[in-house]
């Protein structure tokens, strides 16, 4: 299923576009690290092994954005649960 298909309330698109904001400046790292690897490689080269460390490098990026929302969720929670 498609997000896009989903009716996004105003405050959850707001949301969505605060956290893309965040997470682009959290993955920076790892997004050099991506064009640092498939530039330093030959058209040849870029299957293979590069493609396990290209897919490496994005879990990082990855873990980062999912560590990143369970900590905006931890600190919106207010009062007693």
């Amino acid at each position: 299923m498609s997000l896009n298909r989903v009716p996004w309330s105003a405050e959850q698109e707001a949301e969505a576009l605060a956290l893309a904001q965040r997470l682009r400046e959290l993955v920076d790292e790892e997004l050099v690290e991506v064009a640092r690897l498939l530039v330093g490689k030959d058209d040849r080269d870029i299957f293979g092994d590069t493609e396990f460390q290209l897919r490496d490098i994005l879990l990082k990026a990855g873990a980062k954005a999912l560590q990143e929302r369970l900590r905006q969720k931890k600190t919106a929670t207010t009062g007693a649960v």
